[in-house]
């Protein structure tokens, strides 16, 4: 490990706000050891802004107290912002090699704030009068979160228990991180290398060429199949050569369990250390601690809404199965397996609903579905316009800027879109912020959006498929929480909500993806300019609820996994990770051959790399509130200006500023009903 710093260079970059627009980081003149040395310092010098609140011989008050640690950190915030999203885009070895290094330091330094009993008894000050000095919504909201932040975070543990969590803290986040860059390094390796153009039978030429591109760009003979991040990958739905299918689906299942990128033991070694720190911190498990935290109120409430969904699932699964072991048959395929569910689903679908998924791709043109599709959608929704930027630089060649402005002209923030796979990029989609709106501070957004869709080769456009398309309106979603936020604290901005809220505005945004009037803006054919055919939308809405047994279940099997490793205690044995797994999903009623999770152990980045460990119920939990809200806007006229502005006023804007399902109630008028969702995955019958 290198020498950590005394003092940053005087040519870093970071140590002052950006000069360019909303504070876009100055990409093309930051290193990674810029990164690091702005990450130590910025650690130093919030530390030092704490130390002088909590010197204070001034009694503590909401300005300077709460309202001081918001604006502490403004460094570290900084770089931190600009690291963490390279480490996900742009990985390099030395970017990895920072990254262990940083990892615990930054949780220790997480721990030295929250932790230190002197800020605490401050905090608890301002707690106790907050309803008596005049503070309004939002402070009184912000002083009630930085003292559950506190308390959750074990400030109230006695110098043992805090020195003991502190070790905690810093192990899993070496794990954490050790997880997650394993887990590239292995979906790398594990990419499918076929040598045989035959083979690749089913894939259309521009997919061909890719595959080529793909072979080459990383030094390979032949083509390569890169893995995407969750179990199922898109070319199972089209290859015809049965045994590359094999060969694609085992590696997408093997991928880190073994070797020396093994994270079956990573991942026992965090769920042991979580459920250490939730007995530590007064919880029963981890999945109790995380939960006190967010809308759903308590593990029951999640055991009772993932078991009503189980037996529905399994049995529409099982009626999918039926259907497609009969089709299978007639290709001589008697003992159908996990690798043949996706091919023969869009036989299925094909033949059932004249959908064939696989010759969509002509008429997702990506460039067409951003502009014409998803920024169309927003401009009809909340006014907003996306200039593109071209004078303005991302972190790498891929990356694209366009300034987002209101419908009276002026300026939003600024967004982001980095949509291609690449070599150092991590698996999935997601979205983060460069920088976080704040009035306090005088910031406005600069947020990215990332995917991971395969570039077309040889400067041919890039086409998506169906489930990009949503992908790509589901990650915009949260571009707009962000871009739409309108808080005082930082503390509340954009997507700062609990996690089993965050997914909902996402969701939401995926309504628009096959709107007519959307659909028409962006689906044509990429070299004739021809619309979707009308009868081939009909056919799409038609097949809705085909597959919605599978994907249930796969999403169900993955949530329950993960509600499995989080619920044991200190003391549960675990031994084999696969028998583990193998156990839960047999006890949870989900464990079925043909429908593996959505995601298994090794490749669980979510919830052993990223911040859904025990959470990854929060899409389900959301998909409530958004299939109600997708009601909402059918029963007001749907993509209406007047709709769209009562939904960023009331909720995109207020971010976590205000109690989450009290925004969801402003806008609904009422809490959550769940039938709209049972309808919607098929778990009741359709409305006559």
């Amino acid at each position: 490990m290198s020498t950590v710093p005394t003092a940053p260079s005087a040519d870093n970059p970071l140590l002052a706000p950006s000069p360019l627009p909303l504070q876009l980081p100055p990409f093309a003149a930051i290193t990674v050891e810029h990164c690091r040395e702005a990450l130590i310092a910025g650690m130093a010098e919030q530390r030092a802004e704490v130390a002088a609140i909590v010197g204070s011989d001034e009694s503590p008050t909401f300005e300077n107290t709460v309202v001081a640690l918001e604006r502490s950190g403004r460094l570290y915030r900084r770089a931190a912002a600009v690291f963490h999203n390279l480490a996900s885009s742009v990985a390099t070895d030395r970017l990895r090699e920072v990254e262990r290094e940083l990892a615990p330091l930054e949780a220790a330094h997480a721990d030295a704030l929250r932790l230190d009993p002197a800020l605490l008894a401050r905090i608890d000050a301002v707690h106790a009068a907050r309803h008596d000095v005049g503070l309004d919504a939002e402070a009184v909201r912000l002083v009630e979160r930085y003292h559950l932040d506190f308390v959750l975070s074990g400030a109230r543990l006695d110098d043992a228990g805090r020195a003991r969590l502190t070790e905690l803290n810093r192990e899993l986040a070496e794990l954490s991180t050790t997880f997650g860059q394993n887990l590239q390094l292995a979906t790398e390796a594990a990419a499918v290398v076929v040598s045989d153009p035959a083979a690749l039978d089913g894939l259309g030429a521009q997919e061909v060429a890719a595959a080529a591109g793909v072979a080459a760009d990383r030094g390979v003979d032949g083509y390569l199949i890169p893995l995407l991040l969750p179990t199922g990958q898109p070319v199972l739905a089209k290859l015809r050569d049965r045994d590359l299918r094999r060969r694609v689906f085992e590696a997408s299942v093997t991928r880190a369990s073994a070797g020396a990128h093994d994270n079956g033991p990573v991942a026992v070694r965090i769920a042991r250390l979580r459920a250490e720190r939730a007995r530590l911190l007064g919880f029963a498990t981890h999945a109790d601690l995380v939960v006190a935290d967010q809308t759903a109120g308590s593990t029951e409430a999640v055991d009772a809404m993932l078991a009503s969904m189980v037996g529905p699932s399994l049995a529409n699964a099982q009626a999918e199965a039926a259907a497609l072991a009969e089709v299978a048959a007639r290709d001589g395929v008697t003992d159908l397996a996990p690798w043949d569910w996706a091919f023969y689903s869009e036989r299925v679908r094909a033949e059932r609903y004249s959908v064939d998924a696989t010759a969509l791709r002509p008429w997702f043109e990506l460039d067409r579905v951003l502009v014409h599709g998803v920024f169309a959608a927003a401009e009809r929704l909340y006014g907003y316009r996306f200039t593109p930027r071209p004078d303005l630089v991302g972190y790498h060649p891929d990356v694209r800027v366009w300034e987002v402005t209101g419908a009276a002209g002026e300026t939003i923030g600024l967004y982001l879109g980095d949509y291609v796979a690449r070599e150092g990029k991590r698996g999935g989609a997601w979205m983060s912020s460069f920088v976080t709106q704040s009035r306090l501070l005088g910031t406005r957004p600069v947020v990215v959006n990332d995917l991971n869709v395969t570039r077309g080769a040889d400067g041919q456009p890039t086409l998506l498929t169906l489930d990009e398309v949503n992908t790509l309106f589901h990650e915009f979603g949260h571009a707009l929480h962000g871009l739409a936020s309108a808080v005082t604290y930082p503390r509340f901005a954009g997507t700062a909500v609990p996690r089993d809220f965050v997914e909902y505005p996402s969701q939401v945004n995926e309504m628009w993806a096959l709107q007519p009037e959307v659909l028409a803006g962006y689906a044509r054919h990429v070299d004739t300019g021809e619309p979707l055919p009308a009868a081939v939308v009909e056919a799409i809405e038609a097949a809705r609820l085909w597959g919605e047994g599978f994907a249930t279940l796969e999403y169900l099997a993955a949530t329950l996994l993960d509600q499995a490793w989080h619920r044991i205690t200190p003391d549960t044995e675990i031994g084999d990770p696969v028998e583990f797994e193998r156990a839960a999903l047999e006890a949870a009623g989900v464990a079925y051959d043909l429908v593996p999770p959505r995601y298994r152990t090794t490749y669980f980045q979510h919830v052993f790399a990223g911040g859904y460990a025990a959470g990854y119920y929060s899409y389900i939990w959301s998909e409530v509130l958004d299939a109600d809200t997708e009601q909402w806007f059918e029963e007001n006229g749907g993509l209406r200006r007047e709709n769209g502005d009562v939904f960023r006023e009331r909720l995109l804007s207020v971010g976590g500023s205000v109690d989450p399902l009290a925004a969801f109630r402003a806008v609904r008028g009422r809490d959550a009903d769940p039938t709209p969702l049972l309808r919607r995955r098929g778990l009741l019958p359709s409305s006559p």
